[in-house]
């Protein structure tokens, strides 16, 4: 096993890192740690005169070591280490009340640092959706393929016979569900690229409110039961029109008009695979609609949290 340049890892653990993330830090260092022994009283100089700095600088030390990726962890703790060695070892430090030049080279690195950790959230959250959404593409396909291709055998040896019209009905269950859970897949694809509005359902509105790994794992999850969503949706709008109880929505092609042995019939089949794969897409790409429903004011069964006392005080003011 080479040594590539101090990183012992075997592959095996690379592939599990890339998917669940670094495994934790067993031996977490703070900032004050970094500091060396001759330059403690420069330390306690700039927690002085830079408060705010040095408690952002801290936090981006810890939150350094949560990184989702390694090489992350490495090298945000290296540059978080250079900008405090940086400062330390300037004579400005000992300037009253601050050198303005100093704490806005502090506010420059520190704003990179929290760029550079908002791009490692950002891999952790994708990498996890699309995991998921991987995994729930596979087993859609399992889904759909097998039903199809040994359903009919299994059916037979339990003594069950299907007739023209049974087969075509299954053949349009599995096909519209499995669309509808692409159509899904999707919807969730084009929401994440354009909002953060996925994310922001995991860390209830707060961006370090979860741990990339963490949200990585949570997004994974996310992934694989949006698509399941997608495949309950584009069922349901089929058994939902295949019975007849909407009449708003005609349907081009019946299954008892396809097993008719007339000249139309293979017309009649390209109907109707058109019609229900664009009816599961189309219920597949608007899952967002069922989690809307469930998030409506409503619908929410959580306990409310106590009345805001100044805002009732505000108002009975005002009433008064």
């Amino acid at each position: 096993m080479k040594d590539n340049g101090g990183d012992h890892r075997t592959r095996w653990q690379r592939t599990r890192e890339t998917i669940e993330g670094a495994g934790t830090d067993p031996r977490p260092t703070g900032l004050i740690d970094t500091v060396e022994p001759e330059h403690l009283q420069d330390y306690t100089q700039f927690s002085k005169v830079y408060p705010k700095q040095q408690l952002h600088l801290q936090y981006l030390h810890g939150a350094a070591q949560r990184a989702f990726e390694t090489e992350t962890r490495r090298s945000l703790k290296v540059t978080v280490e250079c900008v405090l060695r940086n400062v330390l070892r300037d004579q400005r430090l000992y300037d009253a009340p601050g050198d303005q030049d100093l704490g806005a080279y502090l506010d420059r690195e520190i704003d990179g640092i929290r760029a550079r950790l908002g791009q490692d959230d950002a891999v952790a959250v994708s990498r996890g959706l699309n995991l998921g959404l991987g995994l729930g593409a596979l087993f859609s396909v399992l889904l759909l393929g097998l039903p199809l291709l040994a359903g009919v055998r299994l059916l037979g040896l339990a003594g069950i016979t299907l007739n023209c019209t049974d087969r075509w009905s299954l053949m349009g269950a599995f096909v519209c569900g499995g669309v509808g859970a692409f159509g899904s897949t999707l919807s969730v694809l084009l929401r994440v690229r354009s909002s953060e509005e996925v994310a922001r359902r995991q860390t209830n509105g707060h961006q370090g409110a979860v741990v990339p790994a963490q949200a990585s794992r949570s997004m994974r999850h996310e992934g694989v039961y949006r698509v399941f969503v997608g495949w309950i949706l584009a069922l349901s709008v089929y058994f939902l029109l295949s019975t007849g109880w909407v009449t708003v929505i005609d349907i081009p092609s019946a299954t008892g008009e396809i097993c008719a042995a007339d000249a139309a019939a293979a017309a009649k089949g390209t109907a109707f695979w058109g019609f229900w794969c664009a009816v599961g897409f189309l219920a597949g790409f608007n899952e967002r609609w069922a989690f809307g429903l469930l998030d409506r004011p409503g619908h929410r069964t959580g306990k409310a949290g106590p009345p805001d006392r100044r805002r009732t005080s505000a108002t009975e003011s005002n009433s008064g």
